[in-house]
């Protein structure tokens, strides 16, 4: 019995040790407890410490008998008493201390498992940092061209409605122009109407004379 306490003693040291260097075999130690904990796994290993417990609880009123048992009646300490008193005690000493580590080597894994979620949360926390920095970067450099184009294009729009108050000036002075055109034509008209009257005039009275000329010859001929 206690040569198996000691064993499971220093197999539990050892897993212990394991834990606390981040080597290979730790993993490998991580991978086998985590398919102990899973199925019955539990159910069993909740089943030994139990037993295991009682059997110290056991031992422990072994001890406390055989001490009552020398106070009460006030006996001499026999060698096989004290053999059987000294067995009891280590063995319960071993079982309680047996129990103690295996609460540390799960506490260990339990503590090692979410430290290792916890490091991956924050990998994947740091991976969408840098797309939503990377996605900033790029937007920021977007940003920069939409912001390049749309000074070009007020640019382009001054330009325009510079072009345009030159074209409305120069619309302004052809429409001036026309208007002084305009009237210089009605000018014109109305001089060739007044030309044409007269020249009607001139006519009419060339065409009297040219009569008046022909009765006074055809007077002088008779």
């Amino acid at each position: 019995m206690i040569q198996l306490l000691f064993s499971l003693i220093f197999a539990e040291k050892a897993l212990i040790v394991i834990f606390v260097f981040k080597t290979p075999l730790r993993k490998l130690v991580i991978i086998g407890l985590d398919r102990v904990k899973r199925g019955r796994g539990p159910i069993i290993v909740k089943t030994v410490a139990g037993t295991v417990f009682v059997v110290m609880m056991s031992t422990i009123y072994s001890v406390a008998s055989i001490h009552t048992r020398w106070v009460d009646e006030g006996a001499d300490i026999t060698p096989t008493d004290q053999i059987l008193l000294a067995q009891h005690l280590l063995e319960a000493s071993l079982m309680g201390f047996s129990l103690f580590l295996a609460f540390m080597i799960d506490r260990l894994h339990h503590y090692i498992r979410e430290l290792s979620l916890r490091r991956k949360t924050m990998e994947a926390v740091k991976k969408q940092n840098r797309a939503f920095e990377d996605g900033k970067s790029g937007a920021s450099e977007e940003i920069k061209t939409l912001e390049g184009e749309a000074s070009a294009l007020r640019g382009k729009i001054r330009q325009l409605e510079s072009e345009l108050v030159e074209k409305a000036k120069e619309a302004s002075r052809a429409e001036a122009n026309a208007g002084a055109l305009k009237k210089q034509s009605e000018g014109f008209l109305l001089e060739y109407d007044r030309l044409l009257e007269e020249n009607q005039n001139l006519r009419s009275q060339l065409q009297s004379l040219d009569r008046k000329l022909s009765r006074s010859e055809r007077k002088k001929v008779s």
